[in-house]
Order: structure tokens, then sequence, then C-alpha cells
């Protein structure tokens, strides 16, 4: 941990603008003396977007602190991350820009170009920090913390990212350094919950031993809903279970953290948003480009701006939105080149145009194999494009560990429908279409069906025009392979 000067010039000069501002308007339209707004964005690991009580779980009372969360603010059920693994979702979130634009593909830093929300934050004055997961977010002078729990530091810092107290400890230290330094603040606190090893798993014994964080809710494989794109086998419901059990223990963390902010009393002048980095690690989810992939719980609370319980359920938001909005919730001026655009009129409960798409990507894997894929969806239409798929490459993650993966081999050696799934998940096909309203889950490929041919080359045309808006590297494969001759 590091300390910085109480106070920054610029900070000061952006107070001194802020104050002039507010003598220059007419009397009748001052407000109160500005306080900039401290930021807190809470993220999970590896939590599927229908895991949580608000947002549909079948699993009664698995998400308490989620659920007062959303009824204290808003929920969108359109948001997603733009790519569905750790590091380059992270860095794409804090960075506005898709992992295309700001070199990181993969597990690997940005561009030392590119600008992150900490270096805007820290240009005005704010005390930057982070629990956990700090190594997703490199180089590490782009992504510069005032404060920081390390990853190295788990085991004896926060419980392998998985101990609620923990998290209650070092949030309520980073919140008194804000009081006591006199700066406003930007937390990321970052939960290892739900990822692998899941709680109760031999995974996690076998990983952590006596490290463990305790669970104190042990969800079993009766109380789950195996999700459709799965089938139905005892080990995938035990897995499942244990997943759960890590969701519980994510929303405890949450729960802390919550009560931390309120305990020091800055939580009028807080504004928390929740998402996830991407869907569960189980195959047809995390490291790919569906659904289940992508699409994240996005929560809102913002004491004294947002109405308690508001939904929005029409327009699309993405990660590479999150910078700009808080830049713009801030009164921080925009970064140029950012991919994303701000959403704070959604917030204001105001309408914005244009916001009824969302495009993702995927590029490689932690072993950093490239299984290239890119999306566009479009209200309840998705098109994927899956580069990589030639029949003869198999796909390779973090689905591969665990029960689900070997239980879905192993039955496929009698159960023919389970072997077909076996099959499109490991070898693909090169395009997908899928109606996400009546199809969620992803099981029925429209592609080759006449009746969804405009509709496909439609999304094909708006997939090409973004992709070439952004100089994707694979804009040129794309029009050569999937657009020519349609």
């Amino acid at each position: 941990m590091h300390k910085i000067p109480k106070i920054s010039t610029l900070f000061s000069l952006f107070l001194f603008g802020m104050y002039l501002a507010q003598c220059a308007a007419p009397a009748e339209k001052r407000e109160a003396a500005y306080h900039p707004t401290n930021v807190l964005l809470i993220t999970a690991d590896d939590l599927n977007y229908n895991s949580v009580g608000v947002y549909g779980c079948s699993v009664p009372d698995i998400t308490p602190n989620l659920d007062k969360l959303a009824k204290g603010g808003m929920r969108f059920t359109n948001a997603f991350v733009n790519i569905a693994v750790c590091q380059p979702s992270r860095q794409s979130i804090l960075t506005g820009r898709y992992p295309h634009t700001n070199g990181a593909l993969g597990f690997e830093p940005i561009d030392a170009s590119v600008a992150t929300l900490q270096e805007q934050l820290s240009q005005v004055g704010y005390l930057n920090g982070i629990l956990g997961k700090e190594i997703h977010l490199k180089p590490t002078e782009k992504f510069k913390w005032d404060y920081y729990i390390r990853e190295a530091d788990l085991a004896s810092g926060l419980g392998i990212g998985r101990d609620p107290d923990l998290y209650y400890q070092y949030a309520m230290e980073f919140f008194n350094k804000s009081k006591k330094e006199d700066q406003p603040f930007f937390l990321m606190a970052n939960s290892h919950d739900p990822h692998r090893p899941f709680a109760g798993s031999e995974q996690e014994k076998r990983q952590w031993g006596d490290d463990l964080p305790v669970a104190t809710r042990t969800v079993r494989p009766e109380e789950v809903t195996v999700p459709e794109f799965l089938p139905d086998l005892p080990e995938i419901r035990r897995e499942i279970a244990e997943y759960y059990t890590s969701v519980y223990r994510l929303d405890q963390t949450v729960g802390t953290l919550m009560q931390a902010l309120d305990d020091s009393g800055l939580a009028e002048n807080t504004l928390v948003m929740f998402i996830s980095d991407n869907g569960m690690a189980l195959p047809f989810g995390k490291s790919n480009c569906y659904l289940n992939s992508n699409k994240t719980p996005w929560i809102v609370q913002w004491p004294g701006k947002i109405p308690e319980g508001r939904v929005d359920s029409t327009h699309f938001i993405s990660g590479i939105d999150f910078m700009p909005t808080i830049l713009h919730a801030l009164h921080l001026p925009p970064v140029p080149d950012m991919d994303g655009s701000s959403f704070l009129p959604l917030l204001e409960g105001k309408a914005q145009a244009n916001r009824t798409r969302v495009f993702t990507e995927f590029h490689k894997i932690f072993a950093g194999v490239d299984y290239s894929m890119r999306c566009v969806q479009e209200g309840n239409y998705g098109y994927i494009v899956n580069f990589w798929s030639d029949g003869k490459h198999k796909i390779r993650g973090d689905a591969a560990s665990g029960r689900t993966y070997p239980a879905m081999v192993e039955a496929a050696a009698e159960n023919e429908a389970v072997a077909r799934r076996l099959e499109m998940y490991e070898y693909r096909v090169t395009e997908e279409l899928y109606d996400f309203a009546r199809d969620p889950d992803g099981l029925t490929n429209l592609i080759d069906d006449p009746a969804y041919r405009e509709i496909v080359d439609g999304l094909k045309q708006r997939l090409f025009r973004e992709m070439r808006r952004t100089d994707d590297h694979l804009a040129g494969d794309f029009e050569a392979g999937f657009l020519e001759n349609n």
C-alpha cells in the first residue's frame, strides 16, 4: 500500500472550476457545493447472468444482498461484457475499449497509448483502490493503485479472494484512508467467487487445503436446476450445486462490502455498480460468445440520483460503456478513442437512441491458443461467427476442468443426444444464429433456416460495419469469408 499527497493540484483546480461554475449560474439554479462522487465497483468472477435472485434464479434465497442492492437502485436486463474471459474483460471495462482496440486480446498488457480510468481519476485527485485481481490489469504503470490487497497475498489477505469478513476489514481500511486523506475514491472490489475451484469441491480442497474460507451455506444438488444448455447428469448437477454454494458466498461478500460502505458514512455520496466479468465456467459459458458467456447482471445504486426498484429492459449496455459513464457522472471530460459511450442518461431515467445492439468477441484462452469468435446481438437475435471452427480443432479452456465436461464425455459414449451436444461444444460450426428470446440457451441454430435469411444478412452487415469502424484485424477475413456472394 502506498501513500499519496492529501490532495493534488489538479484536483484543487477541478474543485475550483466547479465552484466557479456554481457561482456563475443564476441564483435560482445554483446547487449546493459540489462534492466529488465516490465510486465503488464490485465484480464477481464467472457469475452467470441468471444466477442472481432478481434475475430469475430458481435457487431460493441465493443472493439476498444483491437482491437488496437491486431493490435500492436499478438493474439492467440487457447488459453484457464484450469478452467472456477474466483479464481481457476487466481491461476492456477500465479502458472503455474492445480488446482488439486496447491491444490485449488475451492475458496480455494493454497498449501504452491506451488511457485507463485510474489515470483519469488520479489526475483529479481520486484515491484508487483494489481488492484482489490486480494481476489481471496490466501493465501496472497504466493501472496504478494507491491502496491494494494483492492476489499474491490472497491466503493471508482476502481468504483466497473468498472471505466476506476480510473484504469488510480491508474495505473499511480503504474508506477510512479516503476520509483521512480527504479524497474522493474509486474502489474496485473483486470477489473471486464463483470462479473455480467451487466451494466444497474436491478441486478446492486439493488446491487450497486448510486455507479454505468456510462456506456458511451448502447448496444441495436437488435444490438446483441444470441449465438447458447442459445435460442433466448426476455429476453435472453436483457441480452446479457447488457453483451455487460459491454464488452464495459471493453474495455474502457483496453484503459485507455494502455494510462497510454504510459504516464508513460515505454511502450517500457513492455510486455503486455491480457486474460479473463473464458467465459460468462450464461448457457453452465462459470463453465463448453465447448469452451465457457475455450477458451479466448489472446493478446500479446511487442514493439521491436513482429511484429505488427501477428496471431497464429496453436499452443494451456493455462493459465498454462503464468508463465513459463514470467520467460523465463525475463531470469529467470523455477520453478520445473510447469505443463505448455513456449511459448516464439511462441512470437519470431518460431514453437513449442507438442502444439496441451489442458486439462481443473472443480471442485466446489462458494458454494462448486462439479461438477467434465475433458476435452481434440485436433485439432478440444473436449472430455468431467462429473463425476457428474447421471440424478438426477441438476447443479447450476452463470448462474442461471439474466434473461437467468429463461427465459429458463419459455419457456421450452411450447417449446420442449428449454426444451431439458434446460435438457441438468441442468443434462448433462456422456460423450460428439464435432467437435468444425463445431460446436463451442457444439450442436451436437457425443459421440455415431460409425464414431467417434477411435477419442473418442484416446482422452480418452490422457486425462488419462495427469491425471495420474499430479496425478489427479480422474484418477482412469476415468480409471475404462471410459477406461475399451473399
